[in-house]
């Protein structure tokens, strides 16, 4: 068996998670312990608790989400259950590195934090959007952002799998791309209700003050090999991490790509790890043939280990 952990990003937040994993396992009791001392603030409360709509600002969400996938993570490590890969959505390359080793906890979420604040200033309130784009191939989404964009900014931002585009750009822009990919024959293109337009050329001063941040941040090599965003590529060296870390605030979320990497790679099972089940519904749709499970509480948790003790002995 060859086991690779995936994080989810932004998106799949809700009040409650990780409270679960926290009431039965001390081991993430202490992650949200230590992520509020490295925040200065009861963010394990706002994931536990809410409210709502504080959860929700990007600033909360990001290090939220880190926390309760890392939690996760740590649950597992701690049963004896560890990938040989990780990859993770966006946000979740950072619980990604976490899991891999390549950076601390604290120096995770004080991170992200900062992305996301950094994130929701470059670009002001309605300024920018995004849509999901559904059954169109990546080439006729491509084809109707160049044709859409008029001077201003719009492209793929999540080419999530087959079917599902992500575009993100100036909102006026994004409209135009949405009429001309249904022209084009999409099934449906949804607008996002999303804070600022992610993962397109408008991120760039986000990315270049998160740079001077990372440059800061101390890397090590990761212990399992990590997929990252912006090649799709295993990344096995500090640099190329955090590399990979400061061009994907800018750059598309190669999910697609990365799935595949890992199946050429030889994984053969894949662990989301952390809230909700979004990560667990692309895997299936871009390579179903792999097993597939997802980690977010206590009873998740006990699921997950007794199936990869029988894959592991019927392996054997």
């Amino acid at each position: 068996m060859s086991l690779a952990f995936v994080f989810p990003g932004q998106g799949s937040q809700k009040v409650g998670m990780g409270r679960a994993l926290a009431e039965a396992f001390p081991e993430a009791a202490a992650v949200f312990a230590a992520v509020d001392r490295a925040l200065g603030r009861p963010l394990s409360q706002l994931c536990f608790e809410g409210p709502e709509e504080e959860l929700q600002l990007t600033a909360n969400t990001q290090p939220a989400i880190v926390a309760v996938s890392v939690a996760a993570a740590r649950c597992l490590a701690a049963r004896g259950v560890a990938p040989d890969w990780v990859a993770g959505h966006s946000l979740g390359e950072y619980s990604a590195l976490v899991a891999a080793g390549t950076l601390t906890l604290e120096d995770a979420v004080t991170t992200v934090r900062r992305r996301g604040e950094y994130m929701q200033e470059a670009v002001p309130v309605g300024e920018g959007a995004m849509a999901a784009i559904l059954a169109l191939d990546l080439p006729a989404v491509e084809q109707a952002c160049r044709a859409s964009a008029d001077g201003q900014v719009v492209a793929p931002a999540n080419i999530n799998g087959p079917g599902q585009v992500v575009i993100a750009g100036h909102a006026a822009a994004v409209e135009r791309a949405m009429w001309a990919c249904k022209s084009a024959g999409a099934k449906r293109a949804v607008r996002l209700s999303v804070s600022a337009p992610f993962h397109c050329a408008l991120m760039m001063p986000a990315q270049e003050r998160l740079a001077a941040d990372l440059a800061r941040v101390a890397f090590a090599d990761p212990r399992v090999p990590l997929v990252n965003n912006v090649d799709a590529r295993p990344a096995r060296a500090a640099a190329a991490c955090r590399d990979g870390l400061v061009r994907q605030v800018s750059a598309p979320v190669r999910w697609q790509a990365c799935v595949e990497t890992l199946v050429r790679e030889g994984v053969d099972t894949v662990v989301e790890v952390g809230p909700g089940t979004v990560l667990t519904g692309l895997v299936k749709r871009i390579a179903p043939e792999l097993r597939l499970f997802n980690v977010h509480d206590a009873e998740t948790l006990d699921t997950t280990r007794a199936a990869l003790r029988g894959a592991a002995v019927g392996g054997a």
